[in-house]
C-alpha cells in the first residue's frame, strides 16, 4: 500500500503539493507514482525564475522503465529546485515526501488555499482504488 499523507494536496497526475510558507508551494511525486515508475535514474527540473502553469509539464522523471512528465499542480515562479536530485535521484524512491521533493513554486495568493483546492488525501486514495 502506498503512503498517502494528510495535509497535502494531490493531483490526478500523482504529484503532491505542500505549503512551504505564505505563498510558496513545495512539489514532488507521490509514493504511488515512484512505485509505478520503479528505480529513478534521472530528474530534469526547471531553473529558479522559470514560470510554470498549472497542469503543464515542468520537468521529466526518468526511471529504468520509462520517462514521465512532472506536472505543475499550481501556476507561479520556480524559486528553488532540489539540487540533491542531480547526484541522488534515488531520493525520489526512498523519500518521496521528504528528501525527494522536486521544486518550490511561488504563487500569487495563499499557498494553503492553493493546496486545499487540490485533491485531499481521501480523494487521492479513492482515485487510486
Amino acid at each position: 500500500m502506498s503512503e498517502i499523507r494528510e495535509g497535502l494536496g494531490y493531483t490526478e497526475e500523482h504529484e503532491w503539493a505542500a505549503s512551504a510558507g505564505d505563498n510558496v508551494i513545495r512539489v514532488g511525486i507521490t509514493d504511488h507514482a515512484q512505485h509505478q515508475l520503479g528505480d529513478i535514474v534521472f530528474v530534469e527540473l526547471p531553473q529558479p525564475g522559470d514560470k510554470v502553469e498549472s497542469g503543464q509539464p515542468l520537468g521529466t522523471i526518468e526511471s529504468v522503465k520509462t520517462v514521465s512528465d512532472l506536472y505543475a499542480p499550481v501556476s507561479g515562479t520556480v524559486t528553488r529546485v532540489n539540487t540533491e536530485l542531480v547526484s541522488s535521484p534515488e531520493l525520489v524512491n526512498t523519500e518521496p515526501f521528504d528528501g525527494g521533493w522536486m521544486v518550490e513554486i511561488e504563487i500569487n495568493g495563499s499557498a494553503a488555499e492553493q493546496v486545499a483546492a487540490l485533491l485531499d488525501a481521501a480523494a487521492y486514495e479513492k482515485l487510486l482504488d
